[in-house]
């Protein structure tokens, strides 16, 4: 390119044009490789979370924001799920979102930040401890209804135990009240409250315990969140009765308790019944002790005069005489049953002889013998018959087969003649030739002879095969 300087020069140079993609691409090659991976502290806004699995959202501060990708591989990582408004801390890397031109964080890492990543991990605990069966209900014990002695583990110069003393003292001043102090705040106070559950189970000198302090922020309660005061709190063979700052606040050692007060001032009230409470408790018992030994008196009074007449009617004289009755009614049932019994024998026997007459052995045998002479006299004229008629057919039947014998039309005079070189009976004089050999079938014995002259039949004459069968068939008429 030219620029025109004159009429008589020109000055010529190149310009090094970048397209929107390769500032982009470079800007973001610049950020990413200026700056290492950083913490960042705000709080989430505008979050969107699409059907990939990708996070996205602003993170702010009362000054400045700056938009945030958190991709599904370390999404998945976390332990919470992030929200709008939440406080969090961030790792994460500078990058430019090339596609438009947007500065942004694309986060590696990300964890509640302050208070809520202290309750996230209390959570954390209460599961685990939850799982571990320390939270169990059914192995909580309930408190006793009137405690010998109480036992406070608590601060020793906090609001609580002050609050405590006024209401036990109030509601019941007569039950004896022990102290364990101990440190309830700070470094060491959760080592403090273990050790005090310990000493007062070794001691022994209370059937109640009750762990309490005042109210305060959640780091300020983070003693009774250890999880040694849980394990201490139900290793106790005592019953652990908790008052832990406000309503609001439940600690694990509420949890792991075996009952829990919203406030110090209402586990006290909890531990002991009010004075007036108890007096009209034991009016009511007395009332109703009276009335139970009313009532006991005159049942034993009345069992009493039941036990004398029971005593007189059995008099052993009085007995004597009720047994010697009832043995004569005795033997009188017995004598009769006998009676009975020896009758109905006595029928039985009766009916099995003369069933038995019925089916003796002499009897049967004597009509047997009769029915055997019957048929011996039978049988020989049976027999005759039989074998006459079988006689008489046997020789009808033997007519009938030599009639149709044949052998018996071969007797006769008539003979079978067949060809000697296919051995096929000969019907008719066409059938064989001069010179041909023949065998004839005679009534007794066959003959061999040579053909020396064929005579044709006439065309309407009868062939002697025609005859001979039509002599066969007027036979076999006759016969049936």
């Amino acid at each position: 390119m030219s620029f025109a300087a004159g009429a008589e020069q020109t000055v010529d140079f190149q310009r090094d044009v970048w397209t929107v993609s390769r500032l982009n691409t470079e800007a973001r090659a610049i950020l990413e490789g200026s700056l290492p991976l950083l913490w960042v502290q705000g709080e989430i806004s505008n979050l969107a979370e699409p059907p990939s699995g990708h996070c996205y959202f602003t993170l702010k501060d009362p000054g400045a924001q700056v938009r945030c990708a958190l991709f599904r591989q370390r999404r998945q990582l976390l332990g919470f799920r992030p929200a709008n408004g939440q406080q969090v801390l961030v790792r994460a890397r500078l990058t430019l979102y090339e596609a438009r031109g947007d500065f942004q964080l694309r986060v590696e890492h990300m964890e509640p930040a302050g208070e809520g990543a202290l309750r996230l991990e209390l959570e954390r605990r209460k599961r685990r401890l939850a799982a571990m069966g320390l939270f169990d209900e059914q192995k909580k014990r309930p408190l006793p209804t009137l405690p010998a002695r109480i036992g406070l583990i608590t601060s020793a110069n906090g609001a609580a135990v002050h609050d405590l003393l006024t209401v036990l003292a109030r509601r019941l001043p007569l039950v004896p009240v022990l102290i364990y102090p101990v440190a309830v705040q700070g470094e060491g106070a959760a080592a403090a409250i273990s050790a005090a559950l310990a000493l007062a189970n070794r001691r022994a000198e209370c059937d109640l315990l009750i762990l309490a302090r005042g109210g305060g922020s959640l780091e300020d309660l983070m003693a009774f969140n250890e999880e040694g005061v849980a394990h201490a709190i139900r290793a106790s063979a005592i019953p652990v009765l908790t008052g832990i700052g406000h309503e609001i606040d439940l600690s694990i050692a509420d949890l792991a308790a075996d009952q829990r007060a919203p406030t110090p001032s209402a586990a006290a009230e909890m531990a002991v019944p009010s004075q007036a409470d108890l007096g009209h408790r034991l009016t009511a018992l007395e009332q109703r002790l009276r009335a139970r030994l009313a009532v006991r008196h005159s049942a034993a009074t009345q069992r009493l005069d039941a036990l004398t007449r029971r005593l007189r009617l059995r008099h052993p004289l009085t007995r004597l005489r009720q047994l010697a009755q009832t043995l004569d009614r005795t033997w009188q049932r017995l004598d009769l049953a006998m009676r009975r019994d020896l009758q109905r024998h006595a029928v039985a026997l009766a009916h099995q002889r003369s069933a038995l007459q019925a089916v003796a052995p002499q009897r049967r045998l004597r009509e047997a013998g009769l029915r055997l002479t019957g048929l011996s006299a039978r049988l020989p004229r049976l027999a005759g018959q039989a074998l006459a008629r079988r006689r008489e057919r046997l020789a009808h039947a033997g007519a009938r087969l030599e009639a149709l014998s044949p052998l018996a039309v071969l007797r006769r005079g008539y003979a079978i003649v067949t060809r000697q070189r296919d051995n096929v009976v000969v019907r008719a004089a066409a059938e064989v030739s001069d010179g041909e050999h023949i065998s004839l079938r005679l009534g007794h014995g066959s003959l061999r002879a040579t053909v020396t002259a064929v005579t044709p039949a006439a065309e309407d004459a009868p062939t002697e095969g025609a005859r001979w069968k039509d002599a066969l068939g007027k036979h076999a008429g006759e016969t049936e």
